[in-house]
């Protein structure tokens, strides 16, 4: 079964959310009090898409996060690649034939085809398609604000 991490959840979360918001940028901890994540994994999440170039980051008093590509250019795969690495269904690779079963192995090519499959429909999903059923987000207002 495919499943995505916590850390590529979070990431296509906000992304999404970027994607359907009316700002430039949306500041972390804000982010994460809207969506009840932890503030500190969300900060590290959102730093490595800044790396793999889907986020720009902004400093300063309305500083923040902001798309560094337009939505319909970032893939679902793009995100998750970024986040975890390289997309595997098997523990054995292309590269590495150290597995003892490596020249019997009658599942590994069939296993391989269905990673491309699987990876080419992440491909061709994109963020812009995630938020397309999204209404614009509203300004987030931090939990603290609202307790007031």
């Amino acid at each position: 079964m495919l499943r995505l991490s916590k850390k590529a959840d979070y990431a296509l979360l906000a992304l999404r959310h970027m994607a359907a918001a009316q700002k430039s940028t949306v500041a972390s901890r804000e982010l994460a009090e809207h969506y009840d994540l932890p503030p500190e994994l969300l900060a590290k999440v959102l730093q490595q898409l800044v790396r793999a170039g889907l986020l720009s980051s902004h400093q300063g008093i309305r500083g923040g996060y902001g798309l560094a590509k337009k939505p319909s250019d970032i893939s679902v795969a793009d995100v998750i690649v970024a986040i975890d690495g390289p997309m595997t269904v098997t523990a054995c690779s292309e590269t590495d034939h150290s597995c003892d079963q490596f020249s019997k192995c009658n599942i590994r090519d069939p296993l391989w085809k269905m990673k491309d499959r699987i990876l080419a429909a992440l491909a061709a999903t994109t963020v812009a398609e995630l938020a397309s059923d999204m209404t614009p987000a509203p300004d987030i207002i931090p939990v603290a604000a609202l307790r007031r």
